[in-house]
């Protein structure tokens, strides 16, 4: 994140994106030299402000003016584009500085890229001369931008040659050029979208992905922006730009490649950006209402619903077609994205059967079969009286082959069936060969050529919906518990050592509400025996030692201890075997703790994510969290919502609703500590690496649940943080 800017400041980089004037250091006029490319793209874009060459070699490139050099413009452009090489940036950057310049754009390489230590320096270099010289750059290594509603280009991309394309109003961000420009924008365009700006903005060393993504849903042209990006430097700008998008009511669809291990080596070597989790991205894109998705033509697809910014209040889906075939596979398809087909009404149904008497109750989505073709008042009633059914949120028109008249038709039965809908054309036009979805699209229709993409764009805008109305009803604003005591907590913690003990790490729980096992610390075998007759029944005896974390293996750990002689010889046994897994390890005696009853075994935990902090974990307890893998993530603080959320993500919360003649479990309980837990993660989020709740015993509902074990890592304690 650039320190020369507040996180939560909206980067005025209006003159980067649409200058009045602009100079190109390093144009040519040879048009396969990429300088030459990027000033052929400026000059013929339609860009209405002043251009001005820069080259010492060249006295005119395409009727205009060379000059030699940027301190021999006749005025301080608005933006400079930069392509010379890696070292000669500097100097032209310090001719930028001379004459006030204020924003740049750096295509070269050769900087963090690279992955040498020389190209680390020197991009740190860069990023130190625009701090002091107030200088806000795009790049290094890029390729540009493209504002389509300003007619300004600087690019070296072929995906805007040719005619003008008019602005549309989907954003794309990309880190790479090829990608953004190609794999999305131009085919995007391809589709039948429009495109209001596009950024490829390469290292991302000062102006990043974030920055560009939050000028474009700013921007009254903009209503979808999408991005493809191989990692995420701040997690508190990515934060804030999401909960921009949901006060907006702008989705953000994002693409995040590098996800797997060669993915995330492949984004190293591209432009230097670690990629992060994958898994944690999955959560917390989920936690603010962002998108995500697996391809680039996913990201566009979405985008044809999503660009209404209408939300169905409900994911109630109906589809009317020709053939039973389609029937079946939109049927499949939505059902795949957890849509819902609805049984119809009586009401429906009766005026159904006006109009197709003979056909017995009609099923949901519904086979017109052939009648529907050629008869278009037939279509048009059977189509607005489904669309009327207070079941269906939107409706899905599915035509083979007809006729341009016929489509057009039915795009006017769309638009007055009252409801939201999206068309499943899944053919041609009979009578017009270059008629296409992509006319359509591009006059605003919501057209889908597949069952699958038409599914996932209306799952993705009920979603984001729901997101939008949780968000402003409060349902999403962390609320800390009643019960915490954090200035206690503070108070213990500082008073801890470098290692924190199974013990003092539930004192520290305590402080927030969370319910730990009864215990004390013995220091002798007869302290022991004392201790567990208050306690009474059988005990639990572990070993007390900042040194040894997995006390099992060491052989420090006895259950079910009961009566005097047994808990001496367990209490001596269990430093022996201590003293002799670790010789040197400090022993603070023996935790004596109740043995507490069988329960459902659940794991909760914290890890600390290099970009979004501390993140909550939640799984099933014990052996089953490394074996399963069932596990869910979200960024803390947790709201109650979204600890729910996190259950009902587990394949194994029917353990909690009982299974096998079990009781039913306290999930309150859970919930609570999710949230209690995540309190502390947050409040304690630059002390602690990692922590492990394991198991969390949950009991019968209304019996709460238990902390049996816990693990507290310091963040000193952990190198990789």
């Amino acid at each position: 994140m650039n320190a020369s800017m507040p996180v939560n400041a909206l980067p005025e980089i209006s003159p980067l994106m649409a200058p009045r004037s602009v100079a190109m250091v390093g144009a040519t006029d040879h048009p396969t030299s990429f300088g030459g490319r990027v000033f052929q793209q400026m000059t013929g874009f339609g860009f209405p402000g002043k251009i001005y060459p820069v080259n010492p070699r060249l006295k005119e490139i395409n009727g205009l003016k060379c000059y030699p050099g940027v301190k021999d413009l006749p005025e301080t452009p608005d933006h400079v584009g930069i392509v010379v090489s890696s070292e000669r940036v500097f100097d032209v950057l310090a001719d930028c500085a001379a004459i006030g310049v204020r924003f740049a754009t750096v295509f070269s390489g050769g900087f963090a890229e690279s992955g040498t230590p020389e190209g680390r320096e020197r991009q740190q270099r860069l990023i130190e001369f625009g701090r002091a010289n107030g200088i806000r750059f795009m790049g290094p290594n890029c390729n540009g931008i493209v504002n389509f509603v300003d007619r300004f280009a600087m690019t070296s991309t072929a995906a805007v040659r040719g005619a003008y394309a008019t602005a549309g109003d989907i954003g794309v961000v990309s880190h790479s050029g090829g990608l953004g420009q190609i794999n999305v924008m131009w085919r995007a365009m391809e589709h039948g979208l429009g495109i209001s700006y596009e950024a490829s903005c390469g290292n991302e060393a000062d102006i990043d992905t974030l920055d560009f993504a939050r000028f474009m849903l700013n921007s009254e042209t903009t209503n979808v922006v999408l991005l493809a990006i191989e990692g995420i430097k701040s997690g508190e700008k990515f934060r804030q730009l999401a909960a921009e998008a949901a006060e907006l009511e702008k989705p953000l669809v994002i693409l995040k490649i590098g996800s797997t291990e060669a993915g995330g080596r492949a984004a190293a070597s591209h432009t230097g950006t670690i990629a992060g989790d994958n898994d944690i991205v999955n959560a917390v894109c989920r936690q603010y209402g962002l998108i995500r998705v697996n391809e680039c033509n996913e990201l566009y697809e979405t985008a044809v619903f999503l660009r209404k910014r209408r939300w169905p209040a409900g994911r109630g889906l109906a589809a009317v077609a020709p053939t039973g075939g389609n029937i079946v596979n939109v049927a499949d398809a939505g059902a795949s994205f957890g849509l819902q087909w609805k049984p119809f009404t009586t009401e429906t149904q009766e005026a159904l059967a006006k109009l197709m008497p003979g056909y017995g109750k009609v099923g949901n989505p519904t086979d017109l079969t052939s009648a529907a073709t050629g008869d278009q008042d037939f279509y048009r009633k059977a189509l607005t009286t489904i669309a009327a059914d207070p079941g269906v949120d939107v409706m899905i028109p599915i035509v083979p082959s007809p006729t341009k008249k016929n489509l057009l038709q039915t795009v006017d039965i769309m638009n007055q069936c009252g409801k939201q809908t999206a068309m499943l054309w899944v053919g041609g036009c009979m009578d017009d060969k270059d008629f296409k979805a992509r006319d359509l699209i591009s006059t605003g229709v919501v057209v889908y050529r597949d069952a699958t993409p038409c599914a996932r764009g209306i799952r993705a805008a009920y979603d984001f919906g729901q997101y939008v109305a949780a968000k402003k009803s409060g349902a999403l604003t962390p609320v800390r518990p009643a019960g915490i005591d954090q200035a206690l907590a503070e108070t213990r913690f500082k008073a801890l050592g470098e290692k924190i003990t199974e013990r003092e790490a539930k004192q520290l729980l305590e402080c927030y509400g969370l319910p730990v096992t009864q215990e004390s610390l013995a220091e002798s075998a007869a302290q022991a025996v004392s201790l567990a007759g208050k306690i009474g029944g059988k005990v639990v005896l572990k070993i007390d030692s900042p040194d040894i974390a997995h006390k099992t293996e060491a052989g420090g750990v006895r259950l079910g201890v009961e009566g005097a002689a047994a808990i001496t010889e367990a209490f001596e046994a269990i430093v022996k075997a201590a003293k002799q897994y670790a010789p040197q390890a400090k022993i603070n005696g023996v935790l004596v703790q109740e043995m507490a009853r069988p329960g459902v075994e659940m794991m909760l935990g914290v890890i600390r994510d290099p970009v979004f902090g501390p993140i909550v974990v939640v799984g099933l307890g014990g052996i089953f969290v490394e074996v399963l893998k069932d596990i869910a993530y979200r960024a803390a603080p947790v709201t109650l919502t979204q600890a729910n959320e996190m259950l009902d993500g587990l394949r194994g919360v029917k353990l909690l609703e009982g299974v096998r003649g079990m009781s039913v479990r306290d999930r309150d309980a859970v919930v609570d500590a999710i949230v209690r837990l995540s309190w502390f993660a947050h409040d304690f989020r630059n002390d602690i690496s990692e922590m492990d709740i394991n198991p969390l015993m949950v009991y019968e509902q209304g019996a709460g649940a238990r902390v049996l074990d816990a693990l507290i890592v310091r963040a000193s304690e952990h190198s990789c943080v």
